[in-house]
C-alpha cells in the first residue's frame, strides 16, 4: 500500500477517533448529570487536545471518514494485525448513530406508530448535499420504521435524498413547514439557518412540543422557557 494512502487512512481514523470519543465521554456526561459542553471546553482549552473534532453529536458519516476506518481495519487484517482501538471507534459510531432514535423512542413510550417527527438536515454536514452515511438518513429509516412519518427539510441535500427515498418522507419547503403538527423536531445538520429559530412561532405550529438537539446547538433553558421539552446529546 502507498504511503501517501496510509497516511491519509490514518489521519482520518485519527479524527475519527476523536468524534468517537467525545461522543463516549457525551454519553457518560448524560449518566452523571454533567454538561459535556463544559467539559469539551475544559480538554478543548489544553494545547496538547485543542478544540477541534471534539463537538458530540450523532456520529461521524460522509464519503470519507467511515470508508477510511473500514479501509486502515482491513489493511491491518490483510497483513495479521488487529487495530484494536479503531475497530472500537468503528463501533462506537455505529452505537452513537442509534443513540437520537432510542431518546425519541423513549420519550414516545417506545411507541412511534402514528407520530409526525420534523427532521432538520439531510446532509452529513453543513454546505454540501453528500447524504453518504449520513446519520440523518440513518435515523429516519429507523423512525419509518418504527412506524412514524417524517417531514424533512435540508437547503441542499434534499434532491439526493429524494433519489434515494422516493415518497416515503415528505419533503418541505422551508424548516417552519417542517414543524405543522409534528410531535417532535429532530435538529440532525447545524446548517446556519437553524441556529436562530422562532421557537415562539414554531410551538404555534406544533401539535406537541418536543426538540432532539443533535448537535447541543441551543441553550437547553431557553428552549424549556419556550414550552418545548429539550434533549441534547451529553446534557441535561
Amino acid at each position: 500500500i502507498a504511503l501517501a494512502e496510509i497516511t491519509k487512512y490514518a489521519a482520518n481514523a485519527m479524527l475519527a477517533t476523536r468524534i468517537s470519543f467525545i461522543n463516549e465521554i457525551a454519553n457518560l456526561c448524560e449518566i452523571l448529570g454533567a454538561d459535556i459542553n463544559h467539559v469539551r471546553k475544559g480538554i478543548g482549552s489544553d494545547s496538547r487536545i485543542g478544540s477541534k473534532f471534539i463537538y458530540p453529536g450523532p456520529g461521524y458519516g460522509g464519503s470519507c471518514f467511515p470508508k477510511d476506518v473500514r479501509a486502515i481495519i482491513r489493511t491491518a487484517e490483510d497483513n495479521g494485525y488487529e487495530l484494536k482501538v479503531v475497530k472500537a471507534v468503528e463501533k462506537a459510531n455505529e452505537y452513537q448513530k442509534d443513540v437520537l432514535f432510542n431518546k425519541i423512542s423513549s420519550h414516545f413510550g417506545n411507541d412511534l406508530s402514528g407520530k409526525t417527527v420534523a427532521v432538520w438536515g439531510l446532509s452529513f454536514k453543513p454546505k454540501t448535499d453528500d447524504i453518504r452515511e449520513s446519520s440523518s438518513i440513518h435515523l429516519i429509516r429507523k423512525l419509518l420504521d418504527a412506524g412514524a412519518s417524517v417531514k424533512a427539510y435540508d437547503p441542499a441535500a434534499m434532491e439526493e435524498t429524494r433519489k434515494q427515498m422516493g415518497d416515503l418522507i415528505t419533503f418541505t419547503a422551508d424548516h417552519y413547514e417542517t414543524v405543522k403538527n409534528a410531535d417532535a423536531v429532530v435538529l440532525m445538520t447545524e446548517w446556519s439557518e437553524f441556529h436562530l429559530p422562532d421557537f415562539g412561532l414554531m410551538a404555534t405550529l406544533m401539535k406537541k412540543k418536543v426538540l432532539f438537539d443533535g448537535r447541543n446547538i441551543y441553550d437547553p433553558a431557553e428552549i424549556r422557557k419556550s414550552g418545548f421539552v429539550y434533549y441534547g446529546i451529553g446534557r441535561r
